[in-house]
């Protein structure tokens, strides 16, 4: 695994090892998405598609810039025409395509920083498509919106609801939501699910339904992430008819104060670069972007999951 580029990256280190961790039972065939690359018996590149829940994948890609897998060579054969020999790290993303294809994985991704132009360009010219451009912000929990009213909210364990209440919540607050419309397009709302849960070891322990006026207009899910010392807001949405009412002034201060009271000094979160609105409310709110991370992936299957009925 050490020859995967997460290993060598802080910011990745984390999520690379709690994906080990997670394998630590799992049987000899869970590993079949793991692929190397030998030279004179010693292995100089690897690539993991990590098998996801609702037959999805994450993709750790190898060490860039290495000679053994940088750029292609070109040799000149007997021939005089020159050829182009594919390096490890390309022949590995060729292995890697193939095998998400062969074993219909509806979506393999990963996130590029924005300064891995080099890479995400491989990874285009491999089959990869861009999906979303997410911004990367982190805020005190300290602060607060100004309201021009009160607006109570009150807030129902998600956990309490059913299985359908939860994915209907879910669509409703997805509906004209300029929050990842592309992978919107490729998932079903239960697999969207499914990846909220994935990302939360807690789940859904800070997860709620939002209620207003004895309605419910909306969901709050927050993370704790024990190794950054901070909460992570994973979702804050309202479904269409209570938008542009300023509860999402008042939902936001809600989301700071749990965190606040958690005993947590920041909260980070990730928003599309497209979600005017909702960068302008956090820009408010005292947030500030710390980093850029481009969503790639390859897509496979024509079935999306079973939506709610």
């Amino acid at each position: 695994m050490l020859k995967l580029a997460a290993a060598h990256d802080p910011a990745q280190q984390a999520a690379l090892s709690a994906a080990i961790k997670a394998m630590y039972h799992q049987s000899d065939e869970h590993w079949d998405g793991l692929w190397v690359t030998f030279e004179a018996g010693e292995i100089t590149a690897a690539i993991w598609v990590q098998l996801l829940p609702m037959n999805m994948a994450q993709l750790w890609l190898p060490i860039a810039g290495s000679p053994n897998t940088g750029g292609p060579n070109t040799v000149l054969p007997k021939s005089g025409l020159p050829k182009v020999v594919e390096t490890p790290a390309q022949l590995l993303l060729d292995k890697a395509r193939q095998w998400v294809k062969t074993q219909n994985i509806r979506l393999c991704h990963l996130e590029l920083s924005s300064e891995a132009s080099e890479t995400e360009g491989l990874l285009v010219k491999h089959g990869m498509q861009r999906l979303v451009c997410l911004e990367y912000l982190i805020g005190s929990t300290h602060r607060r919106l100004a309201m021009n009213e009160a607006m109570p909210l009150s807030l129902q364990p998600f956990g309490d609801l059913s299985q359908t209440e939860q994915l209907s919540l879910l669509a409703a607050v997805g509906q004209d939501s300029l929050d990842s419309r592309p992978l919107r397009e490729v998932l079903s709302i239960k697999e969207l699910l499914a990846g909220f849960y994935h990302q939360d070891p807690q789940a859904p322990q800070h997860w709620y339904a939002v209620g207003y006026q004895n309605a419910v207009v909306g969901v709050l899910l927050l993370a704790p992430r024990p190794a950054s010392g901070r909460w992570e807001l994973m979702l804050m949405g309202l479904k269409p008819p209570w938008r542009g009412k300023g509860l999402g002034r008042s939902l936001l201060n809600k989301a700071l104060e749990l965190t606040q009271q958690a005993g947590a000094q920041e909260m980070a979160l990730g928003v599309d670069d497209v979600n005017f609105p909702a960068k302008r409310l956090y820009l408010q709110a005292g947030f500030i972007r710390y980093t850029q991370q481009r969503l790639l992936a390859w897509k496979g299957g024509d079935e999306r999951g079973e939506a709610p009925k």
